[in-house]
This record gives C-alpha cells, structure tokens and sequence, in this order.
C-alpha cells in the first residue's frame, strides 16, 4: 500500500482548555460513532464532488462502509478514482457553539466490495447503525464500498490540527 502523497503532519499545534485530556483515538471514535452522516469528496471530471454519505466504522476504526446506487456520479468516480476524503463534524446548532465545533477528515482508499461474505459484513455494520438502509442495502442496483483508512486529520477550535493513523495488521 502506497502512501506517499498522503499528507504528513508535523506534531499539532498545542492546545488549550481541557479537551487535550481525551485521548485523540477516542475524540475521534466519539466523532464517527455519534455522528450519522459525512461528506465523501470524490473527484474526477477536473472537479471535486462533495456526497452525503451514511457510514459505519469497523471497531478498530481501520475501515469504514458506505453505500450508493451504481447509477450515480458517486459511484462512477469511485470507479475511476480510489483516493478519498470523508468529512464528519459535530457542528452546533448555534453560533455561540463555535469554538466548540470539532471535524475529522479520514483519508483513503476506497474499493466496492464484491457479493459475498464480506460485503455482507460490510452490510451487517451499515444496517446495525442505519436500519432504514436495510431494503437499500439489499437493492441489486446498490453498490457497498469499504474504505481503508490510512490517517485521520481532527479538527478543534478551527486551528488545533492532529493526526492519528490506524495501525495496520
């Protein structure tokens, strides 16, 4: 697995208040299990493209499944391009809230998993967090992808930058 063109942080910028106190895999699991839905960026065409997106997170936070119609624009770039951004945030519901905004940007490759035993597992962990995606899952016209997560890029405060990449097996 190549990731060069990933990018690569130096140490974060310190922070202040008490939110350094939460170990950063836990913030990070706290945004992707709290939070239903993302922003996928795909690319191709000369363009950028944005999609909502449900997900789901396997425990170790190594992979993450999504789903979409195969008769999509989304579906079409994922294709021809591998290389992904997922966007998940916690923004509040009120403009005081700001500074309180916390994002995760998880960066990856992402790849349709086949009919078989393991897009089953991919569907099993979609359905548990997303019941009413169930009789979409099971479409024939609805294709899951794995994502294979190479680092996650947290966000607080608008400025406090960390990285945390997922050991791999």
């Amino acid at each position: 697995m190549n990731r060069d063109d990933e990018p690569v942080l130096e140490a974060g910028v310190p922070g202040q208040g008490g939110q350094e106190s939460i170990p950063l895999v836990e913030r990070i699991r706290g945004l992707v299990t709290t939070q239903p839905y993302g922003v996928l960026a795909t690319h191709g065409d000369g363009h950028a493209y944005g999609s909502l997106v449900a997900f789901a997170f396997s425990e170790n936070l190594r992979r993450a499944y999504f789903a979409t119609p195969t008769a999509t624009r989304k579906y079409r770039l994922l294709t021809e391009h591998d290389r992904i951004a997922l966007v998940v945030d916690n923004r509040p519901d009120h403009a005081d809230q700001m500074m309180e905004v916390e994002a995760v940007t998880v960066t990856g490759r992402a790849r349709e998993i086949p009919q078989g035993p393991e897009r089953e597992a991919g569907t099993e962990g979609l359905v548990a967090r997303h019941p009413q995606l169930r009789s979409f899952l099971a479409a024939d016209s609805c294709a899951v992808f794995e994502i294979e997560v190479f680092r996650y890029l947290h966000v607080c405060r608008f400025q406090e930058v960390r990285q945390w990449v997922p050991e791999q097996p």
